[in-house]
């Protein structure tokens, strides 16, 4: 889903109908307002909701497009560092309407509650994540979990800890293994444990330069954004960027940084594994990481594509998740008749 001035003048005219002079003043001195107003946009095109559940004091920020039942599971969806539940708007777009998807922000992200570094590390956010399964009765009925990323990274933790909650998982580009070729990532990070105030982090852009340096990271081919809508995801990026380094250190650190890893031998619930073959932040042989260690589980590599699947291959990731999805329920239906 490539974002151009064209296509935000075509989406937020087509809802909220403001003159042209309003538009471009807030192309130029508002642009992450006018990315969250495109957001809205998308979200209402595609049926979502977006809610609040509380569990004590603790709130949980989510968007969601239908209900539990028929023969399909519940889909939940969660993202990486630093991203929110809308970096799921492109892949919803895709996915059958009549399944049930509850897109998440992780702890601390967007609309979810802020706490400390507990919650922060991989073993934290399953816990978090569990609570809110509990929050809103998704546990009622095995569902399907999605991760990527460092979201890959909790969810297979999850379903190693919560398995009677899963029917089956998929992992994206998934965190937390140990990787038999470093990554460009990798490497950086590598030369970052040298600097001990680790100011400048990959994944943390400060300045615009940072961001197209992140952009190009993630992306193994360029988004070609307009420079106002590059600085619209920065404006809305910056103000975070103390509570990004705190849960990068958590995740990187030595309690979570093989999470995945260490409870792979765990999972039981069918996996399916998907990854950009040209990943930059997580090198593709983590793969053949996860299959030697689950060697039943369905492994898809995508060509052309780096860690940001759900950004590149929207379409692809929507139906590899499906078809294998669909596959479960003619196995199941063979099973049972």
């Amino acid at each position: 889903m490539e974002l151009t001035v064209d296509k935000v003048v075509m989406l937020t005219g087509g809802i909220v109908a403001f003159p042209v002079f309003a538009f471009v003043t807030s192309l130029l001195f508002w642009p992450g307002a006018l990315l969250k107003a495109y957001n809205w946009y998308w979200r209402w095109r595609l049926g979502l909701v977006v809610r609040y559940s509380h569990s004590r004091s603790y709130r949980f920020c989510y968007s969601s497009r239908g209900a539990p039942g028929g023969t399909t599971p519940s889909l939940l969806l969660l993202h990486g560092f630093s991203a929110t539940k809308d970096m799921w708007l492109p892949v919803v777009n895709y996915l059958p309407r009549d399944v049930h998807v509850v897109c998440l922000d992780m702890p601390g992200h967007e609309g979810t509650s802020r706490t400390g570094a507990e919650d922060y590390s991989i073993q934290g956010q399953v816990s978090r994540i569990h609570q809110f399964v509990e929050s809103i009765g998704l546990d009622k009925r095995p569902f399907h979990l999605v991760g990527t990323s460092m979201g890959g990274n909790v969810a297979g933790v999850y379903a190693a800890r919560y398995p009677s909650d899963l029917s089956s998982i998929t992992l994206v580009c998934p965190g937390g293994l140990i990787y038999p070729t470093d990554s460009e990532f990798i490497s950086r990070l590598r030369e970052l444990e040298k600097n001990i105030e680790q100011e400048s982090i990959p994944l943390i852009p400060r300045s615009l330069q940072d961001l197209d340096d992140m952009l190009n990271l993630c992306c193994h081919k360029p988004l070609n954004l307009p420079r106002q809508v590059r600085r619209g995801l920065l404006d809305n990026r910056i103000p975070n960027n103390d509570f990004y380094k705190e849960v990068f250190l958590e995740i990187v650190g030595e309690k979570s940084r093989h999470s995945l890893q260490d409870h792979l031998h765990l999972i039981a619930a069918p996996l399916q594994v998907i990854w950009g073959k040209q990943d930059q932040v997580l090198d593709v042989s983590g793969a053949t990481v996860i299959q030697t260690a689950l060697p039943c589980c369905q492994v898809e590599v995508l060509d052309n594509c780096g860690h940001s699947v759900a950004l590149e291959r929207p379409r692809k990731l929507a139906t590899l998740i499906s078809d294998f999805l669909s596959a479960r329920e003619g196995r199941d239906a063979k099973k049972r008749s």
